[in-house]
């Protein structure tokens, strides 16, 4: 536990309002999106200044406790959750759009602005932002960086590291640096931002990130295939991409996920196939008209059952709802869903669905699926229930088996979610020890006293023999929180 003495001097950094230690509060912070991993913090801190932040990780340096730096609570890995002995840093209320610059288009902004906030900001003027996660009506662009996030356009237009331009950081010893910045080329020293994107929070906090804007596409032109077969599915995918025709948008839906989004929505969706393509193409009106026919055309070529095309604005969100309401609606079954994300080669879609399928067969358990399958990247949802013990453990094993075939097929464990805690126990069969040591080098380096974050992504060593648990019971808390082993 956190000295009451040092509590006291956090509370005086922030001022009281800005400090929560309530039982209900701790309890808010406790857990995030992958609902099966919580931790009470010692006290939530939402700081009201990068100085505040700064004294924070300097007192933490000192006195040897955590903090844990948190936005919406989203995510799905556990990155946000806190670890014992540690203190949660809210930065939502760092939520203010700081410059929109169109002559340079850059937009920078605050780490708690909402993703979808922030696109309607810069599509008012013409401009867009194309990382769209699916949680973007509730994560944050802080949280977004931190994960190196992905979302529906990412086939077209890529995942959130390829419009980060710069960043304000505090780092893990309290110093302030800013790095990166407007300029369209930057090759002085090393590529310091890029250590910050997809570090869940263990390397440094955001204060302010710089993020490139490009032109709005002029029209899209969005549609929804259905077909009885996943191969034709994937065939159709494979082949949109061999005639050099790069949609916006490529998602899936499996039997399962339709079924159980058209009883959510009731959108009108047919329950008698196996698989759903939703297909967005956009840019210039001229190319866009064109790739549009010739996608209607693949689809039919492979198969394809039904195809509906938006006509409208309103009828595109509508047919875009079957994709972005497909974890809600299979939230609905069961009281607990564990919503994960590999991914695979593009060529290995199809053949990953079925070992999906043998996977949960083999274990009894029950599995929607969807995903983006434009980059490969699936999202094997288990709908289970965190109360029965047996079927979270063959929910467990299943997944442990989905990673591994994953890997085997030349892909990787997570596509976006993050490492977190929920996958750190797989990060080396994936990259490999001298890779791993090697990210701990550059954590040991940076925090040498493991203040931020710490035991996320992989496991760090105790920061000295002062601070070890010292009964079992603390020790078994710890190995299962995956502080350090």
């Amino acid at each position: 536990m956190i000295p009451s003495s040092v509590l006291q001097k956090i509370s005086s950094i922030v001022g009281k309002n800005n400090y929560l230690d309530s039982q209900e509060d701790k309890i808010v912070y406790s857990y995030d999106g992958t609902q099966l991993l919580k931790q009470l913090p010692e006290a939530i801190v939402i700081p009201q200044s990068k100085e505040q932040i700064s004294q924070i990780l300097k007192l933490a340096n000192e006195e040897n406790f955590a903090v844990v730096p948190r936005g919406s609570g989203s995510g799905l890995s556990g990155g946000s959750i806190p670890v014992e002995n540690s203190i949660v840093m809210l930065m939502t209320q760092w939520n203010k759009i700081l410059e929109i610059d169109s002559e340079n288009l850059t937009v920078l902004v605050e780490p708690g602005v909402i993703t979808s906030q922030l696109h309607s900001a810069v599509e008012k003027i013409g401009l867009f932002y194309p990382p769209d996660p699916g949680s973007m009506n509730i994560c944050t662009l802080g949280g977004n960086v931190a994960e190196n996030s992905g979302g529906l356009r990412g086939l077209k237009y890529g995942v959130t590291k390829n419009y980060v331009l710069g960043m304000e950081v505090v780092l893990p010893n309290g110093e302030i640096i800013f790095s990166g910045g407007k300029s369209v080329k930057d090759v002085a020293g090393y590529n310091l931002k890029d250590f910050f994107i997809g570090s869940e929070g263990t390397l440094g906090v955001f204060t302010k990130i710089l993020l490139k804007l490009i032109p709005k596409p002029e029209t899209s032109k969005t549609m929804l295939a259905f077909f009885q077969s996943r191969h034709d599915a994937a065939e159709t995918v494979s082949e949109i991409i061999a005639a050099h025709i790069i949609p916006a948008t490529v998602e899936f839906l499996d039997r399962t996920t339709i079924k159980c989004v058209e009883e959510y929505t009731h959108l009108g969706l047919p329950l008698d196939v196996e698989s759903l393509l939703l297909i967005e193409v956009d840019g210039r009106h001229s190319i866009v008209e064109e790739d549009a026919i010739k996608v209607a055309e693949l689809c039919k070529k492979h198969k394809c059952t039904d195809l509906k095309i938006a006509q409208s604005e309103t009828e595109a969100l509508k047919l875009k709802s079957a994709r972005r309401t497909a974890f809600s609606a299979l939230a609905r079954v069961r009281p607990t869903t564990i919503l994960e994300d590999v991914t695979v080669p593009r060529s290995e879609i199809a053949p990953m669905l079925e070992r999906i399928d043998t996977i949960a067969r083999n274990h009894d358990v029950t599995f929607g699926n969807f995903g983006h399958a434009g980059d490969g990247n699936l999202h094997p949802t288990c709908l289970t229930d965190e109360r029965d013990k047996s079927e979270i453990h063959r929910a467990e094993a299943a997944f442990e088996q989905i990673f591994d075939e994953s890997i085997k097929f030349g892909g990787t464990i997570t596509g976006e979610h993050g490492t977190g805690l929920a996958k750190k126990k797989f990060l080396e069969k994936l990259a490999g020890a001298p890779a791993v040591e090697m990210m701990r080098s550059i954590k040991q380096a940076i925090d040498p006293n493991a203040v931020l974050n710490p035991g996320k992504i992989f496991s760090v060593k105790p920061r000295c023999e002062g601070t070890l648990p010292r009964s079992r019971e603390e020790i078994k808390k710890f190995e299962e929180l995956g502080v350090f082993t």
